[in-house]
């Protein structure tokens, strides 16, 4: 059972918020991040899930010194703020998922469910899919003798999809996650990619990847 860390200095929220978790996984609960980053080191935590505005210590900065510490572990921010900017300050202080105030907590489930998928995934370094095997280490896709070398964008995007088949990527969730929050890259890049990729794999009957319109891309993994 996964244990989750709850950052959170709202006693009812982080009351709240441990009661929902503890029926999946095993919680853990910090005040602020100064808190939160004791925890980190006295236990094994999974993944955390942490609000910004905390005295003591922000989200924001507990992230980071998190990051600066060396944690690679998976943080959800929660947050009642909205604005874009404030989104954008998040993921690049190194957190992985944002997700706003009130929270749907069936929605927070499946986030932490798809990064600790993705965290299981990053720490073996390959995904199999039937006869196909995605190599990170080398950026290669193999099926059977057939070997693919991917260009490192190229692999890194389809990485990304087949990490969380059948979730809906937008083309700034892509350009954020495979490009980087500061590249001048544009949606123009992502498509280009994906055609590529499209064209690479058009043979290939375990995965595609789909074109949702208007909003963004997902793999599907075909049975």
């Amino acid at each position: 059972m996964a244990n989750i860390l709850v950052v959170e200095d709202d006693a009812n929220v982080r009351l709240l918020i441990e009661t929902r978790l503890k029926q999946r996984y095993r919680v853990t609960a910090a005040t602020n991040g100064e808190e939160a980053l004791a925890k980190l080191a006295s236990q094994n935590v999974d993944l955390v899930v942490t609000d910004v505005m905390m005295p003591v210590m922000d989200g924001y900065t507990f992230v980071k010194e998190m990051r600066s510490k060396g944690y690679d572990t998976p943080v959800i921010i929660l947050t009642a703020k909205e604005a874009l900017n404030d989104k954008g300050y998040g993921f690049a202080a190194g957190c992985d998922d944002y997700l706003t105030k009130p929270v749907n907590f069936t929605e927070l489930v499946w986030r932490i469910d798809a990064l600790l998928r993705r965290a299981k995934i990053s720490n073996e370094g390959r995904i199999v899919i039937g006869d196909v095997v995605v190599e990170q280490a080398s950026y290669t896709v193999r099926r059977g003798e057939e070997n693919i070398e991917l260009p490192s964008k190229e692999f890194q995007l389809l990485y990304l999809l087949l990490s969380y088949p059948g979730k809906i990527f937008t083309k700034e969730n892509i350009l954020d996650s495979v490009w980087g929050y500061n590249s001048e890259s544009d949606e123009f890049t992502v498509r280009t990619h994906i055609n590529r990729l499209r064209k690479r794999f058009e043979n290939f009957t375990e995965f595609e990847i789909c074109t949702i319109r208007g909003v963004g891309y997902k793999a599907v993994i075909k049975k």
